[in-house]
C-alpha cells in the first residue's frame, strides 16, 4: 500500500512542477520582441527549429547580386560562429526561362581548386575597416568549402549555396561580398 501512495502522491507532484516548467522555459525563451508573436510556425513534420529559421530568412535577403546568364545571388544569412568562421548562405536562381550555365569563373582560379570542379570558391569578402580580403575556406585535401558541383541550371531553378570564410573580428558588424562576375554586396553578419 506505501508503494501506491507514493505513485499516486508523486505524479500529484510532478504535474504541477511540469507545467511550471514548460511556463518558465516558454518565458526564458522568449525575447519581448513584437516580431516573435508573429513569426510563421514551422511545416508540419520539420522536426527542427532551422528549417523555420531558414523560411524567416529567405523573406528577408541579406543582399542580391546580379550575375551574368540570368544569374542570381540571394543571400539569406550571414553568420558567425564560436569556432571563428563566417558562414554565408543563400540562393543561385537562374531567373530566364531557358538552362543558365552556371560560369566556371566563379571557382577562381587556384590550381588546386581548380581540380575539385565547380564551385563557389572564387568569392571573397572584405573587412573594409581591417583593410583585409578573405577567401573561402579549404579542408585538408584542398577542397573548397562550398557548394560544389554547379555546372547549370534549369530554367527558374533555384540552388541552395553556401560558401564559409574565416570571421573577421568581433568589432566588424559588415563585409563586402565579391564573386567574380556578379554584382558588389554589402552585408551585415549576426553572430
Amino acid at each position: 500500500m506505501t508503494g501506491r501512495c507514493t505513485t499516486t502522491f508523486s505524479a500529484r507532484l510532478s504535474r504541477p512542477a511540469i507545467a511550471l516548467s514548460l511556463a518558465l522555459g516558454a518565458t526564458a525563451c522568449s525575447n519581448g520582441s513584437p516580431e516573435q508573436d508573429h513569426a510563421p510556425a514551422a511545416a508540419p513534420g520539420s522536426g527542427s527549429g532551422s528549417a523555420s529559421r531558414e523560411q524567416l530568412q529567405t523573406k528577408a535577403p541579406l543582399a542580391q547580386l546580379q550575375g551574368p546568364n540570368g544569374l542570381t545571388l540571394t543571400i539569406t544569412s550571414a553568420e558567425r560562429d564560436p569556432a571563428g568562421h563566417l558562414t554565408l548562405r543563400g540562393d543561385l536562381t537562374n531567373d530566364r526561362a531557358e538552362t543558365a550555365v552556371v560560369p566556371a569563373a566563379l571557382r577562381g582560379n587556384e590550381l588546386k581548386v581548380l581540380r575539385t570542379g565547380p564551385s563557389l570558391a572564387g568569392a571573397t569578402v572584405v573587412d573594409f575597416a581591417q583593410d583585409k580580403r578573405y577567401y573561402v575556406l579549404r579542408d585538408t585535401d584542398g577542397h573548397p568549402l562550398t557548394t560544389t558541383g554547379l555546372s547549370t541550371l534549369k530554367p527558374r531553378e533555384r540552388a541552395r549555396v553556401f560558401m564559409q570564410f574565416p570571421a573577421p573580428p568581433a568589432s566588424t558588424a559588415t563585409i563586402n561580398l565579391q564573386l567574380p562576375m556578379f554584382d558588389t554586396a554589402t552585408i551585415k553578419i549576426s553572430g
